[in-house]
């Protein structure tokens, strides 16, 4: 079983989602998450490591089996695309085409529940973004972590208006990063709204779909 394969990048192919590596005269075809594409797009004819998981594809009648790689850039990566295809409905190549974003942002949005993101993704929708949180959530802390910090080093400090918008949002059962969330949106386009009430009448606007 190949565990690791570090070769260089000789080709992409971003329509199927594969990459050829060369190592030491011979070429491998893998199969990558949509997420590393852009990325790996910078890396033509450089040398790469990633990390694979193995497969088979077809029926095992006639013994139409055909041997597939999947590689990932992060040790990481690869534990989280096996946890995520354990979700009834998502196979292999579902799962390749819908983590199409930074799996960190991925694992934050199943942690909170926030099914009208993963349903953005390719090939999952508003049933199987909520199959998805129900049965994972709970198990994406880790990885969610890095996205959570990466979104608090970015966040500017609240003044005192917003901070207390923020616990009055709280106390009525909001969700602390959807309320910092609304905050910092409504803050950042309108300019003229200078009270507590206002910013949280504003956030309960902007969630019924209004601005």
């Amino acid at each position: 079983m190949i565990g690791r394969i570090t070769g260089t990048l000789v080709e992409l192919d971003t329509g199927h989602n594969t990459v050829l590596l060369e190592v030491g005269g011979l070429a491998y075809e893998l199969m990558v998450p949509g997420y590393t594409v852009s990325n790996l797009s910078e890396k033509i004819n450089r040398t790469i490591t990633l990390y694979c998981l193995e497969y088979y594809e077809g029926s095992s009648v006639g013994g139409n089996l055909i041997p597939r790689i999947i590689g990932f850039p992060q040790k990481e990566d690869k534990i989280f695309f096996q946890r995520f295809i354990t979700v009834k409905g998502i196979g292999i190549r579902k799962a390749l085409k819908a983590l199409a974003k930074p799996l960190a942002d991925i694992a934050y949005c199943i942690e909170n529940g926030d099914t009208k993101m993963l349903a953005t993704l390719p090939e999952i929708g508003k049933r199987t973004a909520e199959q998805v949180v129900a049965e994972l959530k709970g198990k994406m802390g880790d990885f969610a972590l890095a996205a959570s910090a990466t979104a608090h080093a970015a966040r500017k400090p609240l003044t005192a208006i917003e901070q207390e918008a923020l616990e009055i949002l709280l106390q009525l059962g909001e969700r602390r990063n959807e309320a910092e969330e609304y905050i910092g949106r409504i803050v950042k386009s309108d300019e003229t709204i200078k009270t507590t009430d206002a910013l949280v009448q504003a956030v309960y606007r902007l969630k019924a779909g209004g601005r």
